[in-house]
């Protein structure tokens, strides 16, 4: 597995992995927005991908602007979920983007939500050192979302 730069031809599998979570997170295939915000990460370099082959395994979406960084997206694919696909993703997005001192913020599930054990996304982002903060507007569908932060120094 390598990570990467995403480039514009990594748009389908951006989609496919967004059709893996959108129970989770409301419609993004059909979104123009959401391939809009896809197309500007890839645009700025702040889209990263985690290949293995021709196969993608995961996408990341980077809010690169001090001092508070932003993971706008990161969706691992069903198939590549509890193999370092993820921890790889941001351990790259750190070390190309962040320069401390600052934060790193994520807006994932509330404990509340049925995808915050389904997904391990709560759990997975306090295994790379992130804490729980305030609660902040529910999802797309509904469902509840919670802040995570890291201090980086």
């Amino acid at each position: 597995m390598i990570v990467r730069l995403a480039r514009e031809q990594d748009l389908t599998g951006f989609l496919d992995l967004a059709a893996q979570v959108e129970h989770w997170f409301g419609p993004m295939v059909a979104d123009p927005e959401f391939h809009g915000a896809v197309a500007q990460h890839i645009r700025r370099s702040t889209a990263l991908v985690a290949v293995a082959g021709p196969t993608l395994l995961g996408g990341l979406l980077f809010g690169a602007q001090a001092p508070t960084y932003h993971v706008h997206w990161l969706v691992v694919s069903e198939q590549a979920r509890g193999k370092g696909a993820g921890r790889a993703l941001m351990a790259d997005a750190v070390r190309r983007f962040v320069q401390g001192p600052g934060s790193i913020e994520v807006v994932t599930f509330g404990a509340d939500h049925p995808g915050a054990v389904a997904s391990g996304a709560r759990v997975f982002y306090e295994s790379l050192g992130f804490t729980a903060a305030e609660a902040t507007d529910p999802g797309p569908e509904g469902g509840s979302r919670q802040i995570y932060r890291r201090a980086v120094t």
